[in-house]
């Protein structure tokens, strides 16, 4: 569903940034539907490409953080929350879970040879700005920034998923 589904078509037309919230549910099948669902809006609001840079780091950023909310933030029973936010210059992507003792470590670990823990890596190397903020006793939300600028995808060279 889309935001001018949920508000009716209805929003000030000063205001270029729009905003989803949905709950999902905690499990695999949730965090797929989020990448899913996150990239999707974010091909409608930004007239991107599926394929474009922009969009696949969006995919990725989002399978990590809902991963990690599944895997690590949630309880038995318990929904996770994803917020999509359009910025002028930016795509948010915003997953709060319940498990608010266990934050992302404020250094992310270099890459070893284990077959997991390099989502947060992931995360750092393709979203411009990162981070969690716990808001009570209930709940914690990781967030990221992936920026979508008019020359994201037409700078010389650049590829976030290279560089």
């Amino acid at each position: 569903m889309t935001q001018d589904q949920l508000t009716g078509g209805a929003k000030p037309p000063h205001t270029p940034a729009r905003r989803l919230a949905l709950c999902l549910s905690g499990t695999r099948r949730g965090a797929r539907l989020a990448r899913q669902l996150t990239v999707q809006q974010f091909t409608e609001w930004t007239g991107l490409p599926y394929d474009s840079d922009p969009a696949r780091a969006v995919a990725l950023v989002t399978a990590e953080l809902a991963s990690n909310a599944v895997r690590h933030g949630s309880l038995p029973g318990r929904d996770f929350r994803l917020a999509l936010h359009l910025l002028p210059d930016h795509f948010r992507v915003e997953v709060t879970d319940t498990r608010p003792e266990r934050v992302p470590p404020a250094e992310t670990a270099q890459p070893t040879d284990e077959t997991s823990g390099r989502g947060l890596l992931l995360v750092q190397a393709y979203a411009d700005r990162w981070g969690h903020t716990v808001h009570d006793a209930y709940t914690k939300t990781v967030w990221a920034q992936v920026r979508i600028g008019r020359d994201t995808d037409t700078r010389k060279g650049y590829s976030p998923l290279v560089n």
